[in-house]
């Protein structure tokens, strides 16, 4: 059985859960929220001392970040839904989506949200202010690239979705996609509708009270 440590709120969690999810891959989260009644902190912690989550053990094999984390699953536990294009070039269009996404969407996401945790509200507001600015750059950037697409790299669902998934969820909790990118907000609601990630989202569901910035009533 595979083994995944990591926090159902967690965005990187989700984007591994979201990959274990649409092939129906059997695994065992080991939650790492402080309130479980039982610990996998110290396990976690020897099997990456870095503390990141989340982290994949599969027999003696430990796989750590996301995307290698999805990778391996590929390699080593394929399913139905390829992930990941056979094809060179198309794998490339996926890997750099699934770059995109992680860099350019949650990492200004994450930067807002680490400055709302300081407590201090100038540091809040010039986080969440950074934020708005790069994501604002990033919705108009994937806006004008949409068009004929229905997910990141093409038509079938990969590992780019898996990555924008968790990362427009946060996003538009963050500094919401307005109206003028309807392709972009479309995008969200699919992803939001695909059973994969609608299984992510309700795992996380009850671990809301710690999105710092306040999570709306929605979604």
């Amino acid at each position: 059985m595979l083994a995944l440590y990591g926090h159902p709120f967690s965005s990187y969690t989700q984007k591994v859960l979201t990959a274990l999810y649409e092939n129906g891959t059997p695994f065992e989260l080991l939650n790492l929220d402080p309130a479980e009644p039982v610990s996998h902190s110290a396990d976690w912690l020897r099997h990456w001392p870095l503390a990141k989550f989340p982290v994949l053990v599969d027999g003696d094999h430990t796989v750590v970040e996301s995307s290698i984390v999805i990778e391996h699953l590929q390699l080593a536990h394929p399913g139905p839904v390829p992930l990941i294009p056979a094809d060179p070039r198309a794998a490339l269009d996926v890997r750099f989506m699934d770059r995109f996404f992680d860099l350019h969407v949650m990492a200004p996401v994450q930067h807002a949200v680490n400055a709302a945790l300081t407590g201090n509200a100038e540091r809040k507001a010039e986080g969440v202010a950074w934020a708005a600015e790069k994501l604002e750059k990033a919705y108009a950037w994937l806006e004008g690239m949409w068009a004929g697409r229905t997910w990141a790299a093409g038509e079938p669902f990969s590992l780019a979705d898996c990555a924008a998934a968790p990362s427009l969820f946060y996003a538009d909790w963050t500094h919401p996609i307005a109206a003028t990118y309807p392709q972009l907000r479309a995008y969200r609601a699919r992803l939001l509708a695909r059973p994969s990630f609608a299984r992510a989202v309700e795992g996380g569901r009850p671990y809301r009270h710690y999105f710092p910035l306040g999570a709306p009533d929605r979604d």
